[in-house]
C-alpha cells in the first residue's frame, strides 16, 4: 500500500512539475546584446480567462509594464489576478518585478525575464498593435542546461522540429494592447 501511495504522490508531483514555465540561470545571451525597442516601453494590458469556483470561466485583467533601465535592458513588472503564481514566490506585494532584455534567435524575438534569481524565457510576438508573450513550457527540452550557447542551440533545435513551440499554458499572455 505505502509503494502504490509514493507512486500516486510521484505521478501527481511529475504532473505539477509539467506545468511550469521554463527556469534557468542562463539567459539565451550572456548579457544584454541588443537595444531596447522603444515601441515595447509603456502599459500593456489584456484580460485572462480562468477558471472560476461556479464551473465558468472569469475574465481578469493584467497588465505588464515596461520601463528603460539601461540602453539594452527593461525594467518590467506585472500586475492583475496573479493568485495562481503565489505558490511560485514571484510575487512581492500583488506584482511580479522584474529585468529583462531581448535576444533574437530563429528569426524570432524573446525576452529572457530575471526574477528572484531565475530566468524564464519567453517569445514576444507583435501582430498590429497586439503584443503577445508565450513563456517557454519546462519541457521544452530534456537536455541539461549548462550555459547561454547550449540554451540556444536547444531553443534553436526546438523551434527546427518541433510543430508547435512548447509554450506553458498558464503563463502566456496574448492579445496586450497598450494603453498609455
Amino acid at each position: 500500500m505505502k509503494q502504490i501511495l509514493q507512486l500516486l504522490l510521484l505521478f501527481a508531483t511529475s504532473l505539477l512539475l509539467w506545468g511550469c514555465p521554463y527556469d534557468s540561470p542562463y539567459g539565451i545571451d550572456e548579457t544584454a546584446q541588443e537595444n531596447i525597442d522603444e515601441d515595447l516601453l509603456g502599459t500593456w494590458a489584456t484580460f485572462v480567462t480562468r477558471p472560476s469556483n461556479e464551473g465558468d470561466n472569469k475574465a481578469d485583467p493584467i497588465k505588464v509594464i515596461f520601463s528603460k533601465n539601461t540602453d539594452q535592458e527593461y525594467n518590467i513588472a506585472i500586475t492583475g489576478y496573479l493568485n495562481e503564481l503565489k505558490p511560485y514566490r514571484v510575487i512581492t506585494n500583488d506584482t511580479i518585478k522584474g529585468s529583462a532584455y531581448i535576444s533574437t534567435l530563429a528569426g524570432k524575438q524573446f525576452l529572457n525575464v530575471f526574477v528572484k534569481g531565475k530566468m524564464y524565457i519567453a517569445e514576444i510576438r507583435r501582430e498590429k498593435n497586439d503584443l503577445s508573450i508565450l513563456c517557454l513550457s519546462e519541457h521544452f527540452t530534456i537536455k541539461y542546461i549548462k550555459n547561454s550557447a547550449e540554451l540556444r542551440k536547444a531553443i534553436e533545435f526546438h523551434y527546427k522540429v518541433s510543430v508547435t513551440p512548447a509554450y506553458d499554458d498558464y503563463f502566456v499572455l496574448k492579445y496586450l494592447q497598450k494603453v498609455n
